[in-house]
């Protein structure tokens, strides 16, 4: 008996051009980067590796950097999910604005989006004065920080589900009422298990942008070593020092991580595929 064939052709024409085109893409921006920085690493070392990272200044920019990125995306799954629900099933005045609104941070310059931020959260800008009454201040602290990763990761939850919701149809709801469901129900074991596997997508790409984002950050963050200083920041100090081998070093203590989180995110999506009758 023949095996499964290794590569499952399609009816249409051009699977060697596809696949030429798809494979040089990926290898320009994707494996080449990696591999130049993993190939600096070697050169410099695994002691210098370690020795580079293992300071408090470091573990602290990468505990800031992971933590407040991990917590912008949970905060983004849950409202990016919401926000997704509500342009889809709600009509209601200005919810064409505000569907626009949700592509503003993929239109804006990472740069722009940090200086707006700043200019609103600062002590003397219009929501910092608000929060300045209440003894709250935003700007240049850790909440500047989240606030910021927070604006460019919502897109990417609420545009991953969005399609998904559409396709969501009404009468699944209904039955679900009809054979005597209460609405929490319904959420719970009809449509949220539909939902999952396109909100933890959203969820990786909303906390992959957080990781690495900095022109939206470095304005409203304050930089101050071992309170508001990001990781991506610590990189760029190496670079115009010239210190390439210590910002490689980093560069490959945020990939690791990075790559550990995902493949935990992708193992939960993963089971929720299989748990909802997904192949």
């Amino acid at each position: 008996m023949m095996g499964r064939p290794l590569i499952h052709r399609s009816p249409m024409p051009g699977l060697g051009l596809s696949m030429g085109i798809t494979l040089t893409m990926l290898s320009l921006v994707v494996l080449l980067p990696i591999g130049a920085l993993l190939l600096k690493g070697a050169n410099y070392g695994l002691a210098g590796i370690w020795e580079t990272v293992n300071r408090e200044r470091v573990w602290a920019a990468l505990f800031l950097s992971f933590r407040l990125s991990l917590f912008a995306a949970l905060f983004n799954l849950v409202f990016g999910v919401l926000l997704a629900w509500v342009l889809v099933r709600y009509r209601f005045p200005g919810r064409r604005i505000l569907d626009a609104a949700v592509d503003l941070p993929f239109a804006l310059p990472t740069a722009v989006a940090g200086i707006s931020l700043t200019a609103l959260y600062a002590p003397n800008g219009f929501f910092g004065q608000l929060a300045g009454e209440i003894g709250w201040k935003i700007a240049y602290t850790q909440w500047g920080i989240f606030i910021a990763l927070v604006f460019v990761g919502l897109p990417f939850v609420t545009r991953t589900v969005q399609p998904v919701v559409e396709e969501i149809e009404r009468e699944v709801e209904e039955a679900s009422a009809t054979l005597g469901a209460s609405r929490f129900h319904t959420i719970r074991h009809v449509i949220l298990p539909m939902l999952t596997p396109a909100a933890l997508t959203g969820f990786a790409l909303a906390l992959a942008r957080a990781v690495g984002e900095y022109g939206s950050v470095i304005f409203i963050a304050g930089n101050i070593p071992l309170v508001t200083e990001i990781a991506p920041l610590l990189i760029i100090i190496q670079l115009e020092e010239f210190n390439y081998d210590a910002a490689a070093a980093i560069g490959i203590a945020m990939l690791l991580i990075s790559f550990a989180m995902l493949l935990v995110i992708n193992l939960i999506q993963v089971w929720s595929r299989r748990r909802i009758g997904y192949v």
